[in-house]
């Protein structure tokens, strides 16, 4: 059963999509159900990108489905080993994954777009934390989002909960590219195409060592860089000779992730 979250593969690229009418909220089954999705991403050694959207034009996702809560999900169910939509806090996921955001995202749903690298938003998109005005604490925006953008614009974000509409997310480096409505997902594939053509060992380098090394002063990130199994995978490749070679025979290197 997919709980309403749909896949596809291209090739190195997989394509997630939440959709569930009318307005692709996420219950128990559907987080469950994501965070198998990325896990089962993470583990396969053919896939390299993947891309988050929602089905439609007007939702991304607005988070946790209340319907399903006044049916008696609690807060603090299980909703998986990444937490709810699979992203707040995946296990060892060091591949680059896409938010195409085609619609509303608050709640939940915005914190599942802060679980990814690259942020592609439809011109009429807007985000949202509104779980103030119910008294609910928005945890993993909270710890997420002051890291993404200057902290007193965080701050007073998550403290109104009002909407951030797709200029003002771009103006503060939220969103990577504001596109045409309906454009989202297009320019969300022209990029993962993009991205298939690189380095595949860099992009867990990349992932492991920012994401280990954030909280760290210079000093200690650099002596964390020197122990990363990743990094050292890089150091050691095939890929690093084959990249010089490239350059110095001015052609397009020949990646095979060894």
């Amino acid at each position: 059963m997919d709980a309403g979250i749909k896949t596809k593969k291209d090739g190195a690229i997989l394509e997630v999509t939440i959709d569930r009418p009318k307005a692709n909220a996420i219950d128990l089954a559907a987080s469950r159900r994501l965070n198998d999705v990325f896990s089962a991403f993470r583990d396969d050694a053919e896939l390299r990108i993947a891309i988050i959207t929602g089905a439609g034009d007007r939702f991304f996702s607005p988070g946790w489905d209340l319907k399903a809560a006044a049916a008696g999900e609690k807060s603090d169910e299980d909703w998986g080993v990444g937490g709810f939509g699979g992203l707040n806090y995946p296990r060892n996921l060091n591949k680059p994954i896409i938010a195409a955001v085609n619609g509303i995202a608050c709640g939940g749903g915005f914190e599942v777009v802060l679980g990814t690298d690259i942020i592609v938003m439809d011109e009429h998109a807007k985000f949202a934390l509104p779980e103030i005005n119910v008294g609910v604490l928005a945890d993993a925006g909270t710890i997420k989002l002051p890291r993404r953008i200057p902290y007193h614009v965080a701050m007073e974000f998550l403290m109104t909960g009002r909407w951030m509409d797709a200029a003002e997310a771009k103006h503060w480096g939220l969103a990577h590219h504001v596109v045409p409505k309906g454009q989202a997902m297009t320019k969300a594939r022209e990029i993962a195409r993009q991205l298939t053509e690189g380095p595949p060992l860099l992009f867990p380098a990349l992932k492991q060592l920012i994401r280990h090394g954030e909280t760290l002063s210079e000093h200690e990130a650099f002596t964390l860089h020197d122990s990363l199994d990743a990094v050292q995978r890089v150091v050691r490749s095939e890929d690093l000779k084959e990249g010089a070679r490239a350059f110095a025979e001015k052609r397009k290197p020949r990646w095979t992730g060894r």
